[in-house]
């Protein structure tokens, strides 16, 4: 029998947690981008265009964007002028994406793929770089989709994660989860009228891996050279490993 995983503050069976991801998802999809940036100010876009910015691949490179969500990362990285893959398990979610870059004339240079990350239906050593967003924490199996990560980059390729991670200061730490316990669930229900949702992935984040433990979890799955970036005094870091 699978040992049970967490859902926020609370352990349920990993079909369970699966289930319940993909309808905070698809109860968000419609307006995630809104939400996005009411919580974070805006900054996640700054965020993101860091991620991007640090891929350094040559032009032309093969990146698989795994929980590619609404395709801000995507659309960055296609603009970039790479050959992106967009994968997300959540039909809902690539959908609000594909909707949103046609009408940015960007969907036709976009392959999209619905398929878990744990799972991914490609080839090994198929991609130059992968980018993952905002996604590892809410996926069931953590190292499963690390190797997979790692099986499907060619020899030097990279992976690059950002994920939000653990506060240092502690002055930050203290208005940081004021905020986000409070604020963020009352945002999600004055716009969605969804403020569960909201508080899950609030807990989400305090139950995920720490900056330490991430990079360990990396070299685990045969990732080197691993390390990390923390952003915004650790709200968000940003770790990247190689496959060598």
């Amino acid at each position: 029998m699978n040992a049970p995983v967490d859902f926020g503050f609370h352990k349920v069976a990993p079909a369970e947690k699966t289930r319940r991801v993909g309808e905070v998802f698809s109860s968000v999809a419609a307006r995630y981008d809104l939400m996005n940036d009411l919580m974070s100010f805006g900054v996640h876009r700054l965020w993101k265009r860091l991620c991007v910015h640090l891929a350094r691949v040559p032009s032309g490179s093969r990146v698989l964007d795994l929980a590619a969500g609404t395709g801000d990362l995507a659309a960055r990285l296609q603009q970039s002028g790479y050959e992106v893959v967009a994968c997300d398990i959540n039909e809902a979610m690539l959908s609000a994406g594909r909707d949103k870059l046609a009408d940015r004339g960007l969907v036709r240079d976009i392959h999209y793929v619905r398929a878990d990350a744990e799972r991914l239906p490609f080839a090994e050593h198929s991609f130059d770089c992968a980018t993952l967003a905002f996604g590892l924490r809410n996926m069931t199996d953590k190292p499963a989709a690390l190797r997979a990560i790692h099986a499907g980059l060619k020899y030097g390729g990279q992976v690059l994660i950002l994920e939000f991670s653990r506060v240092s200061a502690a002055l930050l730490r203290k208005a940081y989860d004021a905020y986000s316990f409070h604020a963020i669930p009352a945002l999600g229900k004055l716009v969605l009228q969804d403020p569960d949702s909201y508080r899950y992935l609030v807990e989400s984040i305090r139950m995920h891996p720490d900056q330490d433990s991430l990079k360990t979890m990396l070299e685990q799955a045969g990732f080197a050279r691993v390390d990390y970036l923390n952003l915004s005094g650790g709200i968000v870091a940003l770790h990247r490993g190689y496959k060598l």
